[in-house]
């Protein structure tokens, strides 16, 4: 445990909002600015699936070079920088390369996220390892909304680049105050992500079961706020500030979800009804999304959509690791973290070739068939954790 002030503290959480900030601060108007641009779907959906693709690829290597290290800190400068330099891709005009550059790029930045998690529990005793995990998971939501928020505002009074500027302004905040963020010369040690364990760690059955299930959720948040909801929005005649309360009826719910689930709804309800009922609801509120007549109806079913979304998502997390002894919990954690970037990838992706070829409404279908998928695939596994539990016993 680092021996830490309340000022360090306060510190972390500001440098913390700053990074999600800067990563979120064109996530809503992304989808409309490429439209604006003339881009068809197709490209739309290359360049929001970039995202994940870059960070299947690099968050697993960029937590063993942590790890290895036994530095944190240069990463979180790593982020902040990729960050601002997303951004400024962001405005070049007269190609759609530079926005998958742009978006690639913040698909770096993303893979940075393990170094602030691993430094932010080294502030607490192991025995306090649940409650700096639930800090920082509400900063990771503050952080979002705070971006996404001033997204639209910023769009809609300045224009498109002014998103992009804040972001770059942002990230430079973030980085400077990032050079005050206490760490020991020694680096921070845990038990590091291993290759020697990854073999074992895959072949665990429950940890296959959880990331394929968060697979489906993330293709189905990529394919809706994350994706193209913005994009629906401003053809019901939405203005970019319009967007914002759209974001806010999508992330306040989707961050009390993440909140109620563990302490009030999965004691009463169980692991596995609760996931069920999360992408039954979300299945129905996503395809909800493709018949909204008009904005008032968007808006609810974002309210509902981002409630269903954020109540499966924490349960999954704390399932990835669960059946693993502490040494092999970075590993896979390492791995799920990985792996579900799978669906901010192929989410979007398909998204982008099923609208450019029957119309955008049919991308929230798809994004409902994901979930159906997910929702068939928990009563399956439900039922034959039942059994061992059952023969167990």
């Amino acid at each position: 445990m680092i021996q830490t002030t309340r000022s360090d503290h306060i510190l972390f959480v500001v440098v913390t909002l700053l990074y999600w900030s800067t990563l979120y601060v064109y996530v809503p108007i992304l989808s409309p600015f490429m439209k604006s641009g003339g881009y068809a779907d197709v490209l739309i959906g290359i360049v929001l699936g970039s995202y994940g693709f870059v960070q299947m690829l690099v968050r697993f290597p960029l937590g063993l070079l942590s790890d290895k290290l036994h530095k944190r800190k240069p990463f979180l400068m790593l982020g902040m920088i990729t960050g601002m330099l997303s951004c400024l891709l962001f405005m070049i005009p007269g190609s759609w390369l530079w926005p998958l550059a742009g978006r690639m790029m913040s698909g770096v930045c993303a893979s940075a996220w393990v170094a602030f998690t691993v430094l932010y529990a080294a502030y607490f005793a192991s025995s306090d390892a649940t409650k700096a995990m639930s800090n920082i998971s509400f900063m990771t939501v503050s952080g979002q909304l705070i971006g996404m928020v001033l997204s639209g505002w910023l769009a809609d009074t300045y224009g498109w680049n002014a998103a992009f500027m804040a972001g770059v302004i942002l990230g430079i905040f973030g980085l400077v105050l990032a050079f005050a963020v206490k760490e020991p010369k020694e680096g921070v040690t845990r038990s590091p992500i291993s290759l020697s364990h990854l073999r074992e760690v895959v072949r665990t059955p429950s940890l296959r079961q959880v990331s394929t299930l968060s697979i489906l959720a993330h293709c189905v948040l990529f394919i809706t706020m994350f994706g193209f909801t913005p994009l629906k929005a401003t053809s019901l005649g939405a203005s970019d500030g319009q967007l914002t309360l759209i974001v806010i009826a999508f992330m306040v719910p989707h961050g009390l979800a993440s909140l109620l689930t563990g302490r009030w709804l999965v004691p009463r309800f169980g692991t596995w009804n609760v996931i069920g009922t999360a992408y039954l609801l979300s299945g129905i509120f996503t395809v909800a999304i493709a018949f909204a007549p008009n904005l008032g109806v968007l808006a609810v079913t974002q309210v509902l959509n981002g409630f269903a979304q954020g109540m499966h998502l924490p349960i999954l997390l704390g399932l990835a690791i669960q059946p693993f002894e502490s040494s092999k919990r970075a590993t896979a954690m390492g791995f799920y973290q990985a792996i579900y970037s799978i669906g901010m990838f192929a989410g979007p992706f398909l998204a982008g070739f099923i609208n450019d070829m029957f119309g955008r409404d049919y991308g929230f279908v798809l994004g409902g068939a994901f979930a159906l998928t997910a929702l068939l695939l928990t009563l399956v596994w439900k039922r034959s954790s039942s059994r061992s539990a059952a023969s167990a016993a």
